[in-house]
């Protein structure tokens, strides 16, 4: 039996370094689990189209797969529009909506990873006040795991940490920075907690004009391939757990469609 086919769903972006870190990032999945088949759709700006590569795999008569949003939180487009989009998907294709990355430890260590690769080391921790620079959300759920995985990260030892917003949501990362700087930290550092480059982590990296480090974006880590993988193992799972349930009381096929 071949495995569900592993259909990465990112956002998309008009600036073609976004496209590029989500191919590369698709790579570094592919090199970690040869056997896998891993395609990648956009919802705007980019090619193919979530649509267009559900359309090709029905053709080509794939009949299951996992969609993966490429998202850290559950904010509306994992809530809405990825679902929407799913359900137009051709009828002879069983969808699976894997959960978004986040909250993950694989991400706390994709920051600190790229916070070393800016300069800084375990030991700098404790005279370092960190702002986590999300890209932002009007969803209190997003905003939450924001908050929580700021509170984490505090907890692994640096001296303060603050959540920021690049849009939709307060504070800015500037405010942020400044934030810690009446607080007296010997040193500033700015995490952007996106994924890929683009017009907000732009935003990002200008609010960081007076941090003294400022990180790269998560990009195509080998944390970020492995949490994917993650999720997708995890869609399977819990499919394997339903069929155990429901065979005792249901029979027939299940919904083209199912979202997490």
């Amino acid at each position: 039996m071949h495995s569900p086919v592993l259909l990465v769903i990112a956002h998309g972006s008009r600036d073609p370094r976004h496209a590029a870190t989500v191919h590369a990032l698709v790579r570094g999945v592919r090199s970690l689990r040869p056997g896998l088949r891993v395609e990648v759709g956009f919802l705007d700006f980019n090619l193919p189209s979530v649509t267009g590569v559900l359309d090709r795999l029905a053709a080509e008569g794939v009949r299951d797969v996992v969609a993966l949003p490429l998202l850290l939180t559950r904010a509306f487009h994992a809530k809405a529009d990825i679902p929407a989009v799913l359900r137009q998907a051709p009828t002879s294709l069983r969808v699976r909506q894997a959960e978004v990355l986040g909250p993950s430890p694989l991400l706390l260590s994709a920051v600190h990873r790229r916070l070393y690769e800016a300069g800084l080391t375990p030991a700098d921790k404790s005279s370092t006040g960190l702002v986590l620079a999300s890209a932002g959300s009007t969803d209190p759920e997003a905003i939450a795991v924001i908050a929580e995985t700021a509170r984490e990260l505090r907890h692994t030892g640096w001296c303060a940490v603050r959540p920021a917003f690049a849009s939709a949501s307060l504070p800015r990362t500037e405010d942020a920075v400044r934030e810690l700087r009446a607080l007296g930290v010997h040193r500033v550092a700015v995490a952007p907690y996106v994924i890929a480059p683009g017009r907000l982590p732009d935003r990002i990296a200008e609010g960081a004009r007076d941090a003294d480090v400022l990180a790269d974006v998560l990009g195509p880590g080998p944390e970020l391939a492995r949490l994917l993988l993650t999720r997708y193992d995890g869609a399977r799972a819990r499919d394997r757990v339903f069929a155990v349930t429901a065979s005792a009381c249901l029979s027939g096929p299940v919904g083209h469609a199912v979202t997490a």
